[in-house]
């Protein structure tokens, strides 16, 4: 089997963990150029990440750079024509499920079916205390959902759901999703959040595991997809170290994976051989120009040697 690779783009998210120095300036134009060079280069997908609001003490770290999923994605639409669009990930227990499917379903009809929706858990506390939603109970809050949106963005006009904390029925919403299935893919590393990607995703979104943790994570989701007897594909994904395709000429850091283009490849084939399906993929630079040319060189120079 392939090895697929995406990339959640810069700019729409700007923490302190990853940013990069020059995407305090940058802006849509900025955006939608990446988005364009990731078309280009056969990405699998493009992805775009979910905060409401950021309170003051998390602020220093996680930035209040945090643009809106749907928004950013429909907006990518219109520019790419066949990368796959991500939201990694959708806290969609902050919104009742009726609206997360109108917005999602609206973006994966104007999209022609590109859409992947990730959903998970959230960690902000106040985001969950200002919108009203129990912050303790998030998780069984987000495994009603799933169950809510499998129906709200199936083929129905009117779906129905009948749960403890949604229920609906008799009420239609079109556009429908182009798609017939929406692929949903669970994100994050906790025992309930493997747990809940086995059992109820298409996929599951690793949040930061190395490689040393990823081979036991996806034996896990093995053994209980198999014990439960959830049949179905199902993606397994990973988040690879920085890279950058070539010689650097500027300190990128000692976890960064760079050098000729066959020797990240060898590096990145590792992922395969544990049992992933799709590699999320960071490149370090200095400005707009240096990473849509790395974007460049890793679909035309790296990618033909990960299989």
């Amino acid at each position: 089997m392939s090895l697929g690779y995406g990339i959640q783009l810069p700019v729409q998210s700007q923490s302190t963990l990853y940013t990069e120095g020059w995407e305090a300036g940058a802006g849509p134009e900025d955006l939608v150029a990446v988005a364009r060079a990731v078309d280009r280069a056969g990405f699998d997908y493009l992805a775009a990440c979910d905060h409401v609001a950021i309170p003051r003490r998390l602020a220093p770290a996680m930035s209040t750079v945090w643009y809106d999923p749907v928004a950013t994605l429909a907006h990518l639409a219109a520019v790419t024509g066949r990368t796959r669009l991500l939201s990694h990930v959708a806290v969609v227990g902050l919104r009742h499920p009726l609206l997360t499917a109108k917005q999602y379903a609206t973006l994966d009809h104007l999209s022609g079916g590109r859409l992947v929706l990730g959903v998970g858990a959230g960690h902000v506390r106040e985001e969950f205390e200002v919108l009203g939603v129990d912050f303790e109970r998030r998780g069984a809050v987000l495994d009603e959902v799933i169950d809510a949106l499998r129906a709200a963005l199936g083929p129905e006009e009117f779906p129905e759901h009948h749960g403890k904390l949604y229920d609906f029925a008799g009420l239609g919403q079109r556009p429908r999703p182009a798609q017939p299935r929406v692929p949903l893919w669970v994100g994050g590393s906790s025992p309930a959040a493997v747990r809940r990607a086995a059992l109820k995703g298409d996929g599951w979104l690793p949040q930061g595991d190395p490689r040393d943790r990823l081979p036991a994570q996806i034996a896990r989701l093995g053994e209980l997809r198999e014990r439960e007897r959830v049949a179905g594909p199902f993606t397994v994904g990973a988040i690879t170290e920085p890279l950058y395709v070539g010689r650097p000429g500027w300190e990128v850091g000692r976890r960064t994976l760079s050098g000729a283009p066959e020797e990240i490849a060898e590096s990145l084939r590792a992922y395969r051989a544990m049992g992933v399906d799709l590699i999320q993929v960071r490149f370090r630079s200095r400005g707009r120009t240096e990473l849509i040319e790395q974007i460049g060189r890793f679909g035309a120079e790296v990618a033909p040697h990960l299989n």
